[in-house]
């Protein structure tokens, strides 16, 4: 009766279902002189166990970590924003100063001149417009090409 009952726990613990209940009632049986003959195969693995808990560790592990220079490392970081800001800001102030005496070109005192200065713009805008729709229309003839081989 006993016997079985150990091949059931045993089958169990290999199929990691056991408890710990369990896993000591074998360590014990396991560690007793009458083990049966098929079990004496894991007797060394539960004998292996239990002179594992047993054993104790007397290397002292070091404490001590690396210490990393926080200091030097902010006034890095510090100092590669400030030359990241300077960067942008001399930068940008090279692109809007030419921007202000462009305002300026925008402006007439003749109206005529203006007048034609706004149609030549307007011209430009409408050649660029028909271009435009000629894509389209090329598109649309695609569209129905397609549509007459691919049937939905």
């Amino acid at each position: 009766m006993e016997l079985d009952k150990i091949e059931n726990i045993l089958e169990k613990y290999f199929q990691g279902e056991t408890t710990i209940a369990e896993e000591k009632e074998l360590k014990e049986y396991f560690s007793s002189p009458n083990v049966a003959q098929h079990l004496e195969q894991y007797q060394p693995m539960f004998g292996y166990f239990s002179q594992a808990t047993q054993q104790k560790s007397t290397q002292e592990i070091p404490l001590q970590t690396k210490k990393r220079n926080v200091a030097w490392l902010s006034i890095a970081a510090s100092a590669v924003v400030l030359l990241g800001i300077g960067t942008y800001f001399f930068t940008s102030q090279e692109k809007t100063a030419p921007a202000v005496a462009q305002s300026e070109l925008g402006t007439y005192d003749n109206p005529e001149e203006a007048l034609k200065a706004t149609q030549k713009a307007l011209a430009l805008l409408s050649n660029n417009v028909n271009v435009g729709i000629g894509s389209v229309q090329y598109i649309n003839e695609y569209e129905q090409s397609k549509n007459k081989i691919f049937k939905r």
